[in-house]
């Protein structure tokens, strides 16, 4: 009777190994992080602000910063409209591969924000890199539906659960009855999910207030989610917390009905702010939201050791880039660290 029994149970053990085999293959051991890339661009008030630029943070300091290619654009486009705002790198589940994905906009020369959210791009800015240095052409995707008129910020996180990437963006989402975008709306966040940042689900709602919101951005701690937000709404508004940064938290990503942690994140350090970044320490049980004080000082950095609170205090002593605006704080190996020192000194 032994033998049987043996027998189920070594082949229930194979099933469960060819089912859990492929999961592990897609999550290496977590790697040793020396320190931190920083992607941005610089604002619409020079020819070439609109595109990508690179920083390498001074060791594991990400408060201390050096500026790479002789603070010089890494990317630039030539597709599209011709400018890359806001630009976000995501590092493939595998380890080895990066996607860096941006917003096709470009303002210099024009200053037609107005346009820009009526008749703007329905595609997000594409590239991929095996090493961070060497990247594939760029290429335009598109995300949003027909009645947007504009895609704004994207960024990605990797759901495990799904399997996918959810890649999110603001859009203002005009009236089907009103395909020349003449009315009046607001941004709102959307989504859609891809493997491969060429095929696209169809785009969906993700934070709808009944108000403007833009600039969102993720982190991961233990089992939940932790999504901070620009509230969009004007300065004139009833809202003390407009033009400052929502901080909420879900335990899924698609989630439509995060709970709130903070609001007026920023407010009473900085003028007003959006574009936040957000990203733990590669030392020290601590976070760090960077947010952009447009207008203003730039970058603004913020450090906290409990995200689940929502307090966040200024940091007063610190040495980032020259005028950095909306982007991306990646903590990278000391290969790669090296490698992008040796290719952009």
């Amino acid at each position: 009777m032994r033998r049987p029994i043996t027998c189920v149970l070594i082949a229930l053990a194979l099933v469960t190994a060819a089912l859990a085999g492929p999961a592990r293959a897609d999550r290496p051991a977590a790697p040793t992080y020396a320190g931190y890339l920083f992607a941005y661009f610089t604002g619409e008030g020079t020819a070439d602000g609109e595109q990508v630029y690179f920083a390498l943070s001074r060791g594991n300091d990400p408060l201390r910063w050096r500026e790479l290619n002789g603070g010089r654009p890494v990317l630039t486009s030539g597709v599209g409209e011709q400018g890359v705002r806001d630009p976000f790198v995501i590092r493939a589940p595998s380890g080895d591969r990066f996607y860096l994905i941006a917003t096709d906009l470009r303002i210099f020369g024009n200053g037609d924000w107005d346009r820009a959210q009526r008749h703007g791009s329905k595609s997000i800015m594409v590239w991929e890199s095996t090493d961070l240095v060497h990247w594939t052409d760029q290429r335009l995707v598109r995300v949003s539906p027909d009645a947007a008129g504009n895609t704004w910020a994207p960024e990605a996180f990797y759901d495990e659960t799904l399997g996918v990437y959810v890649v999110f963006w603001a859009s203002k989402i005009y009236a089907v009855d009103d395909p020349d975008h003449t009315g009046d709306t607001y941004n709102r966040m959307m989504y859609a999910t891809t493997r491969d940042f060429r095929a696209f689900s169809e785009p969906r709602v993700w934070k709808d207030p009944g108000y403007s919101v833009i600039d969102s951005t993720l982190i991961k701690q233990g089992g939940t989610y932790y999504r901070f937000t620009k509230d969009e709404r004007d300065p004139t508004s009833s809202s003390p917390c407009a033009k400052f940064i929502i901080e909420e938290k879900s335990a899924t990503i698609v989630n439509t009905d995060y709970d709130l942690v903070a609001e007026c994140v920023g407010k009473g350090a900085i003028s007003r702010g959006e574009g936040p970044t957000v990203f733990k320490s590669n030392t020290q049980n601590k976070w760090y939201l960077f947010i952009d004080e447009f207008g203003g000082r730039g970058y603004v950095p913020f450090e906290s050791t409990d995200l689940a609170a929502g307090r966040w205090t200024m940091v007063t002593d610190y040495s980032l880039p020259a005028h950095p605006r909306h982007g991306t704080v990646l903590p990278v190996t000391a290969a790669e660290y090296n490698r992008l020192l040796r290719a952009y000194s």
